[in-house]
C-alpha cells in the first residue's frame, strides 16, 4: 500500500488507496465483509452485497472463496445481487454474467440458492415490470450494504443520476470493448439490464476497484474531475462512504503521481528529476538545455533548484543521461567502452530470447530492434507463448482449407480427405452460433495459421525456423477468451526453454495494458521462471528488457534503452507485421482503437521520436523504448 499525505491528495475528491498488489486490496475488502457480517448476525439480519461480474473483482472473489474454505466466512447469511447482464442472452452462455458469478464464486461457496439474485438475461415478457420487482427485492432486504465493482454497472455516459434498474442501450464503444468476449463485435448484444446510478448510490458502502494503466485516464476523471453524467463514475463523489482501491499502474494520471512535486515535498530521485524536467520541457515547449532558473521557479520546481543547484547543471545531467540511453546496438556494441551504454559490449554475439505473448507482439512492439539484433549477428530465439488462435476470423480458416483442397493434386494430397476436411469444417462453423467458442478442430487450424505467419515474419528478419518456438502455455488454451490461472505447468515450460538456450538477453512484453490480460499472465510466467533460475551460473550474466505492446508506450522518463529507427527500418518493421496476414486490415479484437496494429505501432514509435527531438536530441524517424527489469 502506498502511503501519501493528505496534502498531496488535495486534488482528489474521493478517498483513493494505492496498493502494490490486487491481493492486498482484496484482503482488506474480505476482512470488512467478515466484520460487517458478524454485526448483522448479532442483529438477526443478513448482509446484502452487490457484485460486479468482471475480471476487476476476480481476486476479491478468490479471497472470499479462500475465506469460506478456511471457515473464516460463511455465505449462509449473505444475500448477493449481481449488478448487470447483457440482454437478451441465455444465462448459460460463456458471456453471461450469471455464468461468470456461478463459476467464479457461487459454485465454491456455501451460499443458499434463495440468497442469489442475478439479473435475468433471458428474455422476459415485461422488462420494466421485472426491473421494478428487482428493485423491490433489494428494498425488502433493507437495501444493499456493500457494492464491490470496477464500473458503474452498465450505465452508459448520459445515464441520469436518479436512474434505477432498467434496460439500457449499449453504445458502440462498450460493444467494441466486449468484442473479444463474443468473438466479434457483431455478436455483442445491443442491450443490457443494469442497476441504475441511484440503485448503486443508495448502497451503504461502495468499493470501487481499478487495475492497470488502461484504467488510469478514467480514474483521474472520476476522482479529480467534476461530477458529470458523461462520466457516470463521477457520481460517486456524491456518496459519503466510498473507497477507491487501485494499483500503481491505474494511478499514473493522478496529480500526486503524475506531477508529485506540484502537490507536496518529494524525494528528488534521478527518476523524479528526469520526469519533472521532461514535464517542464513539454509545458514550456523548450528543449532541456534551454530551461532557466526562472522556468523552474515559476512552475513549482524551485525546490529542485534549491537542492540540486542551478538549472544549467541539472539540465546538462538530465540531457547526458537521456543521450546515453539511445543506442543503435540493442545487443551491445563490441570493442567499445560500454560504461555509458545501456547494454554491455560482451559477450558478443549474444544468445537472445524474445518472448512474444501472441504470435505478432514481437514485431508489433520491437520489430525494428529485432531486425537490428538479427543484422548485428546475435543468436536470436523467438518464443511465442500462446497460440493466439481466438483472433483468427472463420473466413480465413475456409480460405486456407480451400487452397489446400484445390491444390491437392499438385502436392499429391489425398484429395478425398481434403474435401472431407473442408466440408467438415464448414459444417462445424455453420453449427457454431454467435458468441460460441470454436470446436477443437477449428482451433487447431487457426493455431497453424498463426504459426505459419509467425515463421514467415521470422524468416523475413533472418531468424531460422529452428529458433522459432511455440510454447502453447496451458493457461491460454481454453478455447474461449476466459483463461485459466497461471500454473506450475506454464512456468515449467518457460523454464525449460530458458535452461536450454541459456540466454544473455531476454526481451519480454511488460505491457500490462493488454485489455484481455494475456500479456500480464505471460509476463508473470517469465518472471516466476527467472526467479527459480536465478542461482544458475548463466543467469547471473542475463538481463531482462521489457518492451510494450500495441496499447501503450513507456514513459520516456522510465526508459533505459531507446533504439532509434531509420525510415528504412520502419518499413522493415511494417513488412514484418504484414506477414501476419490474418491480423491485417481489421483486427478481430482491436480494443478501443480500431486501427490496424502496424498503424498504431508506427504512430507510437514516431511520437516517441518527436518527444526526443523536442527534448533536444537528434531527430529520428522512430524510436522503440525498453526498461530493464530489476530482480529482487
Amino acid at each position: 500500500m502506498f502511503k501519501t499525505s493528505n496534502f498531496a491528495k488535495r486534488y482528489e475528491k474521493l478517498p483513493v488507496t494505492i496498493f502494490n498488489e490486487q491481493h492486498d486490496a482484496s484482503v482488506v475488502i474480505v476482512d470488512d465483509i467478515i466484520k460487517q457480517l458478524k454485526e448483522k448476525e448479532k442483529k438477526g439480519k443478513k448482509l446484502v452485497l452487490a457484485l460486479d461480474a468482471s475480471s476487476t473483482c476476480l481476486n476479491v472473489y478468490e479471497c472470499l472463496i479462500e475465506a469460506v474454505k478456511k471457515k473464516k466466512l460463511s455465505f449462509k447469511n449473505i444475500v448477493v445481487f449481481n449488478t448487470d447482464d447483457y440482454y437478451p442472452l441465455d444465462k448459460d452462455e460463456l458471456q453471461s454474467h450469471y455464468r461468470f458469478m456461478k463459476e467464479c464464486l457461487f459454485d465454491d461457496i456455501d451460499i443458499p440458492k434463495q440468497n442469489i439474485h442475478c439479473i435475468k438475461s433471458d428474455k422476459v415478457d415485461d422488462v420494466d415490470l421485472y426491473c421494478s420487482k428487482f428493485e423491490e427485492t433489494i428494498k425488502q432486504l433493507g437495501g444493499i450494504d456493500i457494492v464491490i465493482t470496477g464500473r458503474m454497472a452498465m450505465n452508459e455516459p448520459g445515464s441520469p443520476y436518479n436512474s434505477l434498474t432498467r434496460k439500457v442501450n449499449l453504445n458502440y464503444t462498450t460493444r467494441v470493448s466486449a468484442a473479444s468476449d463474443f468473438f466479434g463485435v457483431e455478436d455483442v448484444p445491443y442491450y443490457a439490464i443494469t442497476m441504475g446510478i441511484a440503485t448503486l448510490l443508495n448502497a451503504k458502502q461502495i468499493y470501487y476497484l481499478a487495475w492497470g494503466e488502461s484504467a488510469a485516464p478514467s480514474i483521474k476523471k472520476m476522482v479529480e474531475g467534476d461530477v458529470t453524467k458523461l462520466v457516470p463514475a463521477s457520481y460517486l463523489q456524491e456518496h459519503n462512504n466510498v473507497q477507491v482501491f487501485i494499483d500503481h499502474a491505474a494511478s499514473v494520471n493522478l496529480t500526486r503521481v503524475e506531477t508529485p512535486w506540484l502537490t507536496d515535498k518529494i524525494e528528488w530521485t534521478p527518476y523524479q528529476i528526469r520526469k519533472s524536467v521532461f514535464w517542464l520541457c513539454k509545458k514550456l515547449q523548450k528543449p532541456i538545455l534551454k530551461l532557466t532558473d526562472r522556468d523552474y521557479n515559476d512552475n513549482g520546481m524551485a525546490d529542485l533548484v534549491t537542492l540540486k543547484g542551478r538549472a544549467s547543471a541539472i539540465n546538462i545531467k538530465v540531457f547526458n543521461d537521456l543521450q546515453h540511453i539511445i543506442s543503435g546496438w540493442p545487443g551491445g556494441k563490441p570493442n567499445t567502452d560500454d560504461s555509458t551504454r545501456p547494454e554491455r559490449a560482451l559477450p558478443y554475439p549474444k544468445r537472445v530470447v524474445v518472448f512474444s505473448p501472441h504470435p505478432d507482439d514481437d514485431v508489433i512492439s520491437m520489430g525494428g530492434t529485432l531486425a537490428r539484433l538479427s543484422e548485428q549477428g546475435h543468436d536470436i530465439h523467438v518464443a511465442y507463448q500462446t497460440s493466439g488462435n481466438i483472433a483468427v476470423f472463420d473466413h480465413d480458416v475456409i480460405r486456407y482449407l480451400d487452397f489446400m483442397r484445390e491444390s491437392a493434386d499438385i502436392f499429391d494430397y489425398e484429395a478425398k480427405n481434403m474435401e472431407k476436411l473442408f466440408k467438415d469444417v464448414q459444417l462445424e462453423l455453420k453449427k457454431k452460433h454467435p458468441g460460441q467458442a470454436d470446436p477443437l478442430m477449428v482451433r487447431k487450424i487457426k493455431t497453424y495459421i498463426r504459426r505459419g505467419e509467425a515463421r514467415s515474419a521470422c524468416r523475413y528478419l533472418g531468424i531460422p525456423d529452428n529458433h522459432v518456438n511455440f510454447l502453447s502455455l496451458p493457461f491460454y488454451e481454453t478455447g474461449g477468451v476466459k483463461k485459466k490461472p497461471i500454473s506450475k505447468e506454464d512456468i515449467d515450460i518457460v523454464k525449460k526453454l530458458l535452461k536450454r538456450i541459456k540466454p544473455h538477453q531476454i526481451f519480454a512484453a511488460g505491457d500490462l495494458s493488454d485489455p484481455h490480460g494475456t500479456h500480464r499472465v505471460c509476463f508473470q510466467a517469465i518472471i516466476e521462471a527467472c526467479k527459480q533460475l536465478k542461482n544458475e551460473p548463466w543467469f547471473k550474466d542475463c538481463r531482462l528488457w521489457m518492451y510494450r505492446g500495441a496499447w501503450q508506450e513507456w514513459d520516456v522518463a522510465e526508459a533505459e534503452m531507446a533504439v532509434p529507427l531509420s525510415p528504412e527500418e520502419v518499413k522493415i518493421k511494417r513488412d514484418a507485421i504484414f506477414r501476419h496476414q490474418s491480423q491485417k486490415d481489421y483486427p478481430l479484437f482491436p480494443g478501443s482503437d480500431s486501427r490496424e496494429f502496424w498503424l498504431r505501432a508506427e504512430e507510437r514509435n514516431h511520437n516517441t521520436a518527436v518527444i526526443f527531438d523536442n527534448l533536444g536530441m537528434a531527430e529520428y524517424q522512430a524510436i522503440e523504448l525498453f526498461v530493464k527489469y530489476k530482480f529482487d
